[in-house]
């Protein structure tokens, strides 16, 4: 292979180019982060962003879907701890241009610590205005959060005269924009009919 000629495995973020010694040698390093991300060795992860972060072509604080992933316990996407969720609470402040990504994965994380109250107030919060109004992913999230909100008890041991009917009408209302949003979608469809069968059998 000519000495002028390199392969990467990942694009950054920002464009490294031309090709000097020096950024190269980010690429380079770059893959190593990534790599070691999919590998699930933090450790490694961690180090190499130490050192991409202080590099002056990479702009750190607009790379927050990689960041967060280094605040895992594990290397999973979807785990969800409090350090993380005050990371990307700090990032919607100082990032107003990213806040709907970055409220999504909030709301994800709530949702998979099992904080389905607090995942939804913070949608509650957020969707009368803009930009979050028309985002049909959003109001998904919402009417899930409300479904679960109207149990008092796990699924399978919910009795369905304790089922919160008022929770399951603002999921109905959640679906229905979201449908509005996104006719095509047919997870939409799904959860509508479901929440309908619900309302129909709670007395």
């Amino acid at each position: 292979m000519p000495p002028n000629i390199h392969t990467f495995l990942f694009s950054p973020p920002e464009d490294i180019s031309p090709l000097t010694s020096r950024r190269v040698h980010l690429r380079r390093l770059y893959d190593v982060f990534h790599l070691s991300i999919q590998r699930g060795d933090l450790h490694r992860a961690r180090r190499a962003w130490a050192i991409l972060a202080r590099c002056k072509e990479i702009d750190w604080r607009t790379s927050w879907t990689l960041a967060i992933r280094l605040l895992d316990r594990s290397g999973r996407r979807t785990e969800s701890n409090q350090t993380k969720i005050d990371y990307l609470r700090t990032m919607m402040l100082h990032f107003p241009e990213d806040r709907e990504p970055i409220l999504c994965e909030l709301v994800h994380l709530y949702i998979v610590a099992g904080r389905h109250k607090e995942a939804l107030d913070e949608l509650e919060f957020s969707l009368p205005s803009f930009p979050y109004h028309d985002n049909a992913v959003l109001h998904i999230y919402a009417g899930i959060c409300s479904v679960l909100v109207s149990q008092p008890g796990p699924a399978s041991e919910v009795d369905v005269r304790s089922i919160n009917s008022e929770m399951l009408d603002r999921a109905q209302i959640f679906f229905e924009r979201a449908k509005s949003l996104d006719p095509e979608n047919i997870v939409v469809d799904s959860l509508l009919g479901m929440v309908r069968m619900s309302l129909r059998d709670v007395p």
